[in-house]
Protein backbone atom coordinates (compact mmCIF):
# COMPACT_ATOMS: atom_id res chain seq x y z
CA UNK A 1 0.00 0.00 0.00
CA UNK A 2 1.47 3.59 -1.09
CA UNK A 3 1.14 5.81 1.64
CA UNK A 4 -0.47 9.21 0.84
CA UNK A 5 1.91 12.12 1.44
CA UNK A 6 0.89 14.60 3.99
CA UNK A 7 -2.01 17.00 2.99
CA UNK A 8 -2.05 21.02 4.79
CA UNK A 9 -0.42 20.31 8.33
CA UNK A 10 -0.41 16.68 8.20
CA UNK A 11 -3.72 15.76 6.20
CA UNK A 12 -4.09 13.69 3.49
CA UNK A 13 -4.20 15.01 -0.13
CA UNK A 14 -8.03 13.17 -0.21
CA UNK A 15 -9.18 14.94 2.70
CA UNK A 16 -7.41 18.60 2.19
CA UNK A 17 -9.87 21.65 2.09
CA UNK A 18 -12.61 18.75 2.00
CA UNK A 19 -15.12 20.41 4.11
CA UNK A 20 -16.45 23.83 3.44
CA UNK A 21 -18.77 25.67 6.52
CA UNK A 22 -21.96 25.82 6.04
CA UNK A 23 -23.18 25.96 10.07
CA UNK A 24 -25.47 29.25 8.72
CA UNK A 25 -27.49 27.07 7.25
CA UNK A 26 -29.98 24.30 7.91
CA UNK A 27 -30.04 22.00 10.06
CA UNK A 28 -27.03 24.18 11.84
CA UNK A 29 -28.75 27.31 11.81
CA UNK A 30 -25.97 29.01 13.64
CA UNK A 31 -25.81 32.40 14.50
CA UNK A 32 -23.39 34.59 12.70
CA UNK A 33 -21.45 35.11 15.45
CA UNK A 34 -21.34 31.52 16.73
CA UNK A 35 -20.50 30.58 13.11
CA UNK A 36 -17.45 32.91 12.92
CA UNK A 37 -16.32 32.21 16.61
CA UNK A 38 -16.05 28.08 15.24
CA UNK A 39 -15.08 28.79 11.86
CA UNK A 40 -11.85 30.94 13.02
CA UNK A 41 -11.20 28.49 16.24
CA UNK A 42 -11.35 25.70 13.40
CA UNK A 43 -8.73 26.86 11.03
CA UNK A 44 -5.91 27.22 14.06
CA UNK A 45 -6.89 23.72 15.53
CA UNK A 46 -5.38 20.04 14.85
CA UNK A 47 -7.43 19.51 11.77
CA UNK A 48 -7.39 23.03 9.95
CA UNK A 49 -6.36 21.25 6.84
CA UNK A 50 -9.44 19.38 6.13
CA UNK A 51 -11.60 23.37 6.71
CA UNK A 52 -13.00 25.07 3.51
CA UNK A 53 -14.32 27.90 2.54
CA UNK A 54 -17.28 29.68 4.98
CA UNK A 55 -20.66 29.97 2.88
CA UNK A 56 -23.12 32.95 3.83
CA UNK A 57 -26.13 33.91 2.04
CA UNK A 58 -25.77 37.24 0.00
CA UNK A 59 -28.82 38.64 1.77
CA UNK A 60 -26.87 38.55 5.09
CA UNK A 61 -23.48 39.71 3.81
CA UNK A 62 -24.29 43.15 5.81
CA UNK A 63 -24.52 41.40 8.97
CA UNK A 64 -21.00 38.70 7.79
CA UNK A 65 -19.39 42.29 7.41
CA UNK A 66 -20.28 43.72 10.88
CA UNK A 67 -19.36 40.60 12.42
CA UNK A 68 -15.67 40.49 11.08
CA UNK A 69 -15.09 43.90 11.75
CA UNK A 70 -15.09 43.31 15.25
CA UNK A 71 -13.21 40.13 15.04
CA UNK A 72 -10.39 42.25 13.18
CA UNK A 73 -9.43 38.68 11.32
CA UNK A 74 -5.17 38.75 10.49
CA UNK A 75 -6.36 37.37 6.99
CA UNK A 76 -9.75 37.89 4.60
CA UNK A 77 -12.26 35.26 5.29
CA UNK A 78 -12.28 32.59 2.56
CA UNK A 79 -16.06 33.26 1.06
CA UNK A 80 -18.41 31.36 -0.93
CA UNK A 81 -21.26 33.29 -1.99
CA UNK A 82 -24.35 31.31 -1.54
CA UNK A 83 -26.82 33.45 -3.98
CA UNK A 84 -30.58 33.69 -2.24
CA UNK A 85 -31.83 36.59 -4.00
CA UNK A 86 -31.94 35.81 -7.63
CA UNK A 87 -29.38 36.37 -10.35
CA UNK A 88 -30.23 39.82 -10.55
CA UNK A 89 -29.07 40.12 -7.15
CA UNK A 90 -24.88 38.78 -8.26
CA UNK A 91 -23.31 42.08 -9.20
CA UNK A 92 -24.36 43.89 -6.50
CA UNK A 93 -23.47 41.10 -4.06
CA UNK A 94 -20.26 41.08 -5.51
CA UNK A 95 -19.51 44.39 -5.90
CA UNK A 96 -20.12 44.26 -1.85
CA UNK A 97 -17.63 41.22 -1.45
CA UNK A 98 -15.05 43.10 -3.46
CA UNK A 99 -15.28 46.33 -1.24
CA UNK A 100 -14.51 44.96 1.40
CA UNK A 101 -11.26 42.88 0.32
CA UNK A 102 -9.38 43.28 3.90
CA UNK A 103 -12.21 40.92 5.71
CA UNK A 104 -12.95 38.78 2.46
CA UNK A 105 -11.65 36.80 -0.03
CA UNK A 106 -14.49 35.57 -2.41
CA UNK A 107 -13.41 32.00 -3.68
CA UNK A 108 -17.13 30.61 -4.73
CA UNK A 109 -20.27 31.99 -6.12
CA UNK A 110 -23.20 29.77 -5.92
CA UNK A 111 -26.49 29.28 -6.68
CA UNK A 112 -29.48 27.11 -8.10
CA UNK A 113 -30.43 26.67 -11.47
CA UNK A 114 -33.82 27.78 -12.83
CA UNK A 115 -36.31 24.82 -13.76
CA UNK A 116 -34.85 24.93 -17.57
CA UNK A 117 -31.49 25.38 -17.28
CA UNK A 118 -30.84 27.41 -19.87
CA UNK A 119 -27.71 29.16 -22.54
CA UNK A 120 -28.71 32.29 -21.45
CA UNK A 121 -29.15 31.94 -18.32
CA UNK A 122 -25.87 30.43 -17.90
CA UNK A 123 -24.33 32.89 -19.86
CA UNK A 124 -25.42 35.98 -17.40
CA UNK A 125 -23.80 34.08 -14.77
CA UNK A 126 -20.46 33.60 -16.60
CA UNK A 127 -20.88 36.90 -17.10
CA UNK A 128 -21.67 38.85 -13.36
CA UNK A 129 -18.96 36.07 -11.69
CA UNK A 130 -14.82 36.91 -11.97
CA UNK A 131 -13.48 34.56 -14.00
CA UNK A 132 -10.89 34.02 -10.79
CA UNK A 133 -14.23 33.21 -8.66
CA UNK A 134 -15.52 29.76 -8.38
CA UNK A 135 -19.19 29.19 -10.40
CA UNK A 136 -20.94 26.78 -9.06
CA UNK A 137 -24.60 25.30 -9.86
CA UNK A 138 -27.51 23.06 -8.98
CA UNK A 139 -29.37 21.93 -11.16
CA UNK A 140 -32.75 20.38 -10.06
CA UNK A 141 -32.87 16.76 -9.67
CA UNK A 142 -35.95 15.36 -12.07
CA UNK A 143 -37.03 15.51 -15.80
CA UNK A 144 -33.08 16.32 -18.17
CA UNK A 145 -31.61 16.89 -15.15
CA UNK A 146 -28.45 15.33 -16.45
CA UNK A 147 -28.60 17.74 -19.50
CA UNK A 148 -28.58 20.49 -17.17
CA UNK A 149 -25.99 19.01 -15.75
CA UNK A 150 -24.34 18.75 -18.64
CA UNK A 151 -24.80 22.36 -19.57
CA UNK A 152 -23.69 23.59 -16.65
CA UNK A 153 -20.32 22.25 -17.19
CA UNK A 154 -19.76 23.26 -20.97
CA UNK A 155 -20.47 26.76 -19.59
CA UNK A 156 -17.70 26.25 -17.05
CA UNK A 157 -18.92 26.18 -13.94
CA UNK A 158 -19.08 23.33 -10.98
CA UNK A 159 -22.15 21.78 -11.33
CA UNK A 160 -23.68 20.66 -7.04
CA UNK A 161 -25.45 17.69 -6.37
CA UNK A 162 -27.78 18.23 -3.05
CA UNK A 163 -27.73 14.76 -1.21
CA UNK A 164 -30.19 14.54 1.21
CA UNK A 165 -32.91 17.61 3.25
CA UNK A 166 -35.77 17.30 5.43
CA UNK A 167 -37.92 15.27 3.30
CA UNK A 168 -37.43 11.58 1.49
CA UNK A 169 -37.53 13.44 -2.17
CA UNK A 170 -34.26 15.41 -1.18
CA UNK A 171 -32.26 12.08 -1.25
CA UNK A 172 -30.68 10.95 -4.39
CA UNK A 173 -30.78 7.50 -5.20
CA UNK A 174 -28.33 5.87 -5.63
CA UNK A 175 -28.78 5.34 -9.50
CA UNK A 176 -29.07 8.88 -9.71
CA UNK A 177 -25.31 9.41 -7.79
CA UNK A 178 -24.13 7.18 -10.04
CA UNK A 179 -25.46 8.19 -13.26
CA UNK A 180 -23.97 11.89 -11.99
CA UNK A 181 -20.62 10.85 -11.23
CA UNK A 182 -20.66 9.12 -14.73
CA UNK A 183 -21.67 12.39 -16.51
CA UNK A 184 -18.87 14.48 -14.59
CA UNK A 185 -15.99 12.06 -14.47
CA UNK A 186 -16.12 11.84 -18.22
CA UNK A 187 -16.60 15.21 -19.19
CA UNK A 188 -12.40 16.43 -19.92
CA UNK A 189 -11.49 18.45 -16.42
CA UNK A 190 -14.85 18.96 -14.60
CA UNK A 191 -15.61 19.13 -10.82
CA UNK A 192 -18.49 19.03 -9.12
CA UNK A 193 -19.42 20.40 -5.55
CA UNK A 194 -22.30 18.24 -2.89
CA UNK A 195 -23.99 19.44 0.28
CA UNK A 196 -26.22 18.33 2.57
CA UNK A 197 -27.20 15.38 4.59
CA UNK A 198 -23.22 14.69 4.36
CA UNK A 199 -22.06 14.99 7.59
CA UNK A 200 -21.01 11.29 8.72
CA UNK A 201 -18.05 9.04 6.53
CA UNK A 202 -20.35 5.94 5.82
CA UNK A 203 -23.92 5.58 4.19
CA UNK A 204 -26.22 4.81 7.16
CA UNK A 205 -29.98 4.97 8.25
CA UNK A 206 -30.68 7.73 10.75
CA UNK A 207 -32.63 6.61 13.76
CA UNK A 208 -34.80 9.56 14.03
CA UNK A 209 -35.82 10.27 10.84
CA UNK A 210 -35.72 6.23 9.22
CA UNK A 211 -33.55 8.27 5.70
CA UNK A 212 -31.05 6.78 4.55
CA UNK A 213 -28.15 9.28 4.00
CA UNK A 214 -25.16 8.83 1.68
CA UNK A 215 -21.90 8.90 3.23
CA UNK A 216 -18.84 11.19 1.96
CA UNK A 217 -16.41 8.37 2.39
CA UNK A 218 -18.80 6.78 0.00
CA UNK A 219 -18.74 9.68 -2.47
CA UNK A 220 -14.86 9.80 -2.59
CA UNK A 221 -14.32 6.27 -3.09
CA UNK A 222 -17.56 6.26 -5.69
CA UNK A 223 -15.60 9.18 -7.72
CA UNK A 224 -12.22 7.15 -7.55
CA UNK A 225 -14.05 3.89 -9.15
CA UNK A 226 -15.77 6.69 -11.56
CA UNK A 227 -12.49 7.65 -12.86
CA UNK A 228 -10.70 3.99 -12.79
CA UNK A 229 -13.62 2.07 -14.29
CA UNK A 230 -14.56 0.40 -11.11
CA UNK A 231 -17.69 -0.27 -9.25
CA UNK A 232 -19.16 2.70 -8.86
CA UNK A 233 -22.69 1.66 -7.37
CA UNK A 234 -21.42 -0.50 -5.20
CA UNK A 235 -19.48 2.14 -3.94
CA UNK A 236 -22.12 4.32 -2.96
CA UNK A 237 -24.37 1.12 -1.39
CA UNK A 238 -21.70 0.04 0.92
CA UNK A 239 -22.09 0.71 4.66
CA UNK A 240 -18.34 -1.35 5.34
CA UNK A 241 -16.60 1.23 6.79
CA UNK A 242 -13.42 -0.52 7.28
CA UNK A 243 -13.35 -1.72 3.62
CA UNK A 244 -14.33 1.52 2.51
CA UNK A 245 -11.11 3.42 4.59
CA UNK A 246 -8.84 1.10 3.00
CA UNK A 247 -9.66 1.39 -0.43
CA UNK A 248 -9.48 5.51 0.30
CA UNK A 249 -6.13 4.88 2.47
CA UNK A 250 -4.67 2.50 -0.62
CA UNK A 251 -4.97 5.28 -3.25
CA UNK A 252 -1.60 6.76 -4.89
CA UNK A 253 -0.65 10.66 -4.27
CA UNK A 254 -1.70 11.12 -8.22
CA UNK A 255 -5.50 8.61 -8.03
CA UNK A 256 -6.03 10.96 -4.62
CA UNK A 257 -5.35 14.34 -6.02
CA UNK A 258 -7.78 13.78 -9.49
CA UNK A 259 -10.28 12.35 -7.02
CA UNK A 260 -10.50 15.50 -5.77
CA UNK A 261 -10.18 17.35 -8.98
CA UNK A 262 -13.20 15.60 -9.38
CA UNK A 263 -14.96 15.85 -5.87
CA UNK A 264 -13.92 18.78 -4.80
CA UNK A 265 -15.97 20.09 -2.02
CA UNK A 266 -19.01 19.62 0.19
CA UNK A 267 -20.86 21.94 2.35
CA UNK A 268 -21.70 20.47 6.44
CA UNK A 269 -23.26 22.49 9.20
CA UNK A 270 -20.94 20.49 11.39
CA UNK A 271 -17.45 20.37 10.96
CA UNK A 272 -16.91 18.19 14.08
CA UNK A 273 -18.97 15.30 13.08
CA UNK A 274 -17.01 14.26 9.33
CA UNK A 275 -13.42 14.94 11.62
CA UNK A 276 -14.47 12.97 14.16
CA UNK A 277 -15.39 10.23 11.70
CA UNK A 278 -12.43 10.19 9.89
CA UNK A 279 -10.39 9.87 12.72
CA UNK A 280 -12.02 7.11 14.37
CA UNK A 281 -11.92 5.13 10.82
CA UNK A 282 -7.94 6.05 11.13
CA UNK A 283 -7.60 8.41 8.26
CA UNK A 284 -6.38 11.54 10.03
Amino acid sequence: MELTPPGPRGIPPLFARLVDDSALFSPGLATMPDALREHFATKVGEHAGVLGVFLCQGSRLPELITELIKIKPKQPLPLSLIIDTGLGGVPKAISIVESRSELLALRMVEMPAPSDVDEVWLERVSEFVPEDVIRVVEPRRGVGWLDGVRKVIEHGSWPKIRCGGPAGENFPSVDEVADFLAVVSGSDGASFKATNSLHRAVRHTDENSGFTHHGFLNLLVASARSLSGGDVRGALEATDAKALSEEASGLSEPAAKAVRALFASYAAASFAEPVADLAELGLL
